[in-house]
């Protein structure tokens, strides 16, 4: 069975030409991927991440919307939705680790291979699940 991820920018964030290349990235390496675009509402990322019964979430960020990021894991909580969330994109180092403390499973940074990134997202939810890769 493939890995179901939903990929999807946050806020007012509407540089796309990278999360584009990944989905295509990961399709070819056999998910399914759902792409959001741009412009996405917390309430709209969750509802779709409900709707679509995905695996993991991956939030781009470019322009500085990873300060809604933490909105998004509270989130996430408050509705008892237990999806590990990866996030890739230009984060300060600071604000990264903070993320992590509270939850984002991984960071990819721009450069990252996507051999790196799949390899990645098994981990992260063969973790999760102590299952192994699906892909």
């Amino acid at each position: 069975m493939a890995i179901r991820m939903l990929l999807a920018k946050i806020g007012i964030d509407a540089h796309d030409r990278g999360i584009r290349f990944i989905a295509y990235t990961l399709r070819d390496h056999g998910m399914e991927v759902i792409y959001t675009g741009p412009w996405q509402t917390i309430d709209s990322i969750l509802k779709t991440a409900l709707e679509e019964d995905v695996d993991i979430l991956g939030i781009s960020t470019l322009g500085g919307d990873y300060v809604l990021i933490p909105k998004l894991l509270q989130r996430f909580k408050k509705e008892n939705v237990d999806i590990p969330i990866v996030v890739g994109g230009i984060i300060p180092t600071d604000i990264e680790e903070s993320l992590k403390e509270k939850g984002v499973a991984a960071f990819f940074h721009p450069g990252t291979s996507p051999e790196s990134i799949v390899e990645t997202i098994n981990a992260v939810l063969e973790a999760r699940s102590g299952s192994h890769s699906r892909i």
